[in-house]
């Protein structure tokens, strides 16, 4: 995560002729669902519709409401990828804090400030921000009145409940955000003969005014940015039995046995470059309007059974068992048991390990489908001006944000960030070749020359950047779809980013400058190319060249464009050029001063120490050039020294990446130390693990929620039961003792369109299950043991080493 930078002082240099290489204005844009009217949701009856019983559920539990003022710590998440939802649980007084992914301010944000690089702002680079607020007020049920309150956030079926118990009456509360009906939804049933009175207020948070419409028995606001941004939410009420009216601006409901109310809202944003990413023709008010009306019609029970058959195919795609907790933790709160584990010499809790990385997966599900990728926050935020605009850093974040994806079953959640890119680089390619060589740009190209496109270490939804320049931000964007598609194999994904593939293979051939290096074992001399003015997230000088960072990052990129190329059979002609400027690539070596892999071309430690960013090890992970088996012994050290100096603390995002980097060396127990460090409970300001399983950052006077971590963690318990890349599967390549007596996890995407199911126990696979999308062969490896396997289609290969 940034720190205020320092900017770089700009060296006055000649700037030549922009070259060529923008997209072709023909490029297909992605696949985001842009709010639209409802159309035909098809139900299915409870045909597929079953719920996992509370007794079997996966489930996050707490004995008190959510606080509104710490709502982002204690509120419980709900999403269907476009809208999300905080919720407080509270039984007299519920609210909600509503969000869409696409309600942003800002824009294009195309100039440059006179360092040369972008402007930051909430009003010029823009800001994710609250959509809208509401409250379900039942006087009488304040939590003083009422006995065995009960709050869950249930991974297993996609919701939150609330239960409890009102003189002789059980009271039940369900909220969960639909992705079939584009709704957020609050049911409240009863058991005993209660009935519900009470009353729904909806509210802005940008000076909009909300107002009620008897014969609709909803409310609504509608509102406008000055980017040319529209948006609306509506809220509304049905009941069985009693009476549903409107009093105000608010909707009110007196003696019903049952009450529905359901919430929409959304924007007129568009993933359309040539319309400013807007859709000119939408009026948001009138599709909430229109989803309101199909909900209700469509009632309580079918929008459940539509909702759990969308949601639990996926979730269930994986399991996961890492060991059988005690009595005595399962009898625990959520928190209380967080709280335990944290403490000094705590035992492990494996199945609240286990829920931990299901709550990831919860989190994807919810927060990436057919909209907008995940952000900073994901869709839950506390606030309209969200720190670091709530927007997409290119150094680590949204990357680390979709490394779950694939892993974990979700591949089809990936699809959000894949889209993004899609539709936001045409802009970007025009703003590299207007703006990337302005002489006030201390990255700028020293060759003079400019071609393809890259990005900046933020960008937003409107085609813009901000911050600084980010010149080997294209290639880990490239290098995250290309991994993707080596999970999937999906051909038809493949051709679509296969122009930005090359793009960002243009730009660093016009980039990479040639200087000499000499071997120091034979003295021999030679030519290699290296990147120009750069600098090493987040950290050192910004001028230096040849960073491991971009080096490993653009050998990637330039491997995976050929392979693309001669799958495609396209450009054989340049895929020959980029395979000549691979061969003179510089790749980084171990200092001789600090026994570390070079982080600057250069010996000495040029930065701080236990830096946040392991950007120097990216070829470590994400990237597979250093592996234990398969990479000189003196590199595979050099790796492991820089990253013990880097040490094992940090943020919760550079916990889970340094957990991830261990378990590719293989040191299971550092590995799990530092997921357990990610999953320490945060108290006050301090990072860890909050009540609702967020992760918080500490900005010393508050703690923000930063998502990655979230996601990233739960990479690294992955990576410890199962590591793949072309070619090569290893099981359990970094089992810790705490898993190691017996576990067992199912679903597992590895790279070659593999899926695999895992059990073990005393520590060694008793058995593992492959399946395949295609036709392929892998090795398979579980320490000593090794076996080549050939899988087809449709056909399951059963292995006990």
């Amino acid at each position: 995560m940034p720190q205020a930078p320092e900017q770089p002082a700009p060296s006055r240099r000649s700037v030549l002729g922009a070259a060529g290489g923008t997209l072709a204005a023909s490029l297909a844009l992605g696949g985001l669902r842009p709010f639209t009217a409802a159309a035909d949701v098809p139900r299915r009856g409870g045909q597929g519709a079953r719920r996992v019983p509370e007794s079997a559920a996966t489930e996050l539990r707490y004995p008190v409401p959510a606080s509104e003022s710490l709502i982002i710590q204690q509120g419980l998440p709900v999403g269907n990828g476009r809208m999300g939802a905080l919720l407080t649980g509270d039984p007299a007084h519920d609210v909600l804090y509503l969000t869409d992914a696409t309600l942003w301010t800002g824009g294009l944000n195309d100039t440059l400030q006179s360092d040369g690089q972008f402007p930051y702002g909430a009003d010029d680079f823009g800001s994710f921000t609250l959509l809208a607020k509401a409250s379900v007020d039942l006087p009488g049920h304040e939590l003083s009145a009422v006995t065995g309150y009960r709050r869950t956030l249930d991974l297993s079926n996609g919701l939150s409940t609330v239960t409890y118990r009102l003189g002789q009456v059980t009271y039940r509360r369900e909220v969960y955000a639909s992705h079939p009906d584009e709704v957020v939804v609050v049911r409240l049933t009863q058991s005993g003969g209660g009935t519900y009175t009470g009353s729904l207020s909806l509210a802005g948070w940008h000076g909009e005014t909300a107002a009620a419409d008897g014969a609709t028995r909803t409310a609504s606001f509608t509102g406008a940015f000055p980017n040319g941004l529209t948006y609306a939410a509506a809220a509304g009420v049905t009941g069985r039995t009693g009476t549903v009216a409107v009093k105000g601006a608010d909707v009110t409901f007196a003696g019903c046995s049952e009450v529905l109310v359901v919430i929409a809202g959304g924007t007129n944003y568009a993933p359309d470059p040539s319309t400013g990413y807007r859709n000119p023709g939408a009026d948001p008010h009138a599709i909430a309007a229109g989803r309101l009306r199909a909900a209700a019609e469509a009632g309580g029970p079918a929008l459940l059974s539509t909702h759990l058959a969308d949601y639990r195919p996926l979730y269930e795609r994986m399991t996961v068992e890492l060991g059988t907790s005690t009595d005595a933790q399962r009898s625990m709160d959520t928190w209380s048991r967080l709280t335990a584990l944290g403490a000094a010499g705590a035992p492990p809790d494996p199945e609240l390990e286990a829920a931990y990385l299901q709550f990831g997966r919860y989190l994807m599900i919810s927060g990436s489908r057919d909209s907008v990728p995940l952000n900073l926050q994901g869709l839950w935020i506390d606030r309209t001006d969200p720190d670091w605009m709530g927007d997409y850093h290119t150094d680590i974040n949204v990357q680390m944000n979709y490394w779950l994806a694939d892993r974990a079953g979700l591949s089809d959640c990936f699809g959000a960030f894949l889209d993004y890119c899609l539709a936001q680089v045409p802009s970007w390619t025009r703003t590299t070749a207007k703006r990337f060589n302005d002489p006030r740009n201390g990255f700028r190209n020293s060759s003079g020359k400019v071609a393809g496109w890259t990005t900046a270490i933020s960008t937003n939804v409107h085609g813009g950047m901000g911050w600084w320049w980010h010149p080997a931000g294209n290639a880990w964007l490239c290098n995250s779809l290309w991994q993707h598609y080596e999970y999937t194999q999906d051909r038809t994904e493949l051709k679509k980013i296969y122009p930005l593939l090359k793009g960002a293979c243009e730009f660093w051939e016009a980039r990479l400058i040639t200087t000499t290096v000499t071997d120091p074992a034979t003295g021999a001399s030679r030519q290699v190319l290296i990147d120009d003015s750069d600098w090493s997230p987040e950290q050192g000088p910004t001028d230096a060249k040849g960073i491991t960072y971009a080096q490993e990052l653009v050998r990637d990129l330039f491997a995976s464009y050929r392979t693309a190329a001669a799958l495609l059979a396209r450009d054989a002609g340049y895929a020959k050029t980029v395979a000549g400027l691979q061969a003179r690539l510089y790749l980084p070596q171990v200092s001789p001063e600090t026994g570390w892999l070079e982080e600057w071309m250069t010996p000495e430690n040029l930065g701080e120490t236990t830096h946040r960013h392991l950007s120097p090890l990216i070829g470590l992970f994400p990237g597979d050039r250093i592996t234990p088996e398969d990479s000189p012994a003196a590199l595979v050290t050099g790796a492991r020294n820089l990253l013990t100096a880097r040490g094992m603390s940090s943020f919760g995002w550079g916990c889970a990446w340094r957990a991830a980097s261990w378990a590719r060396l293989k040191d299971a127990e550092k590995a799990y130390q530092l997921v357990r460090t990610v999953m320490a409970p945060s108290t006050g300001t301090s990072n860890g693990t909050s009540q609702n399983l967020f992760d918080m950052y500490d900005l010393g006077s508050r703690a923000t929620l930063q998502i990655d971590a979230n996601f990233g963690a739960p990479t690294a318990m992955i990576e410890m039961l199962v590591y793949s890349r072309p070619g090569v599967i290893e099981l359990l390549p970094a089992l810790p003792g705490a898993w190691a007596a017996a576990g067992r996890i199912t679903g597992v995407g590895a790279r070659g369109g593999i899926t695999v199911d895992l059990e073990w126990r005393a520590g060694k696979v008793t058995g593992a299950v492959l399946r395949s999308t295609v036709s392929t062969t892998t090795e398979v490896r579980a320490g000593d043991w090794h076996r080549t396997v050939r899988l087809r289609p449709g056909r399951a290969v059963t292995l006990r080493p």
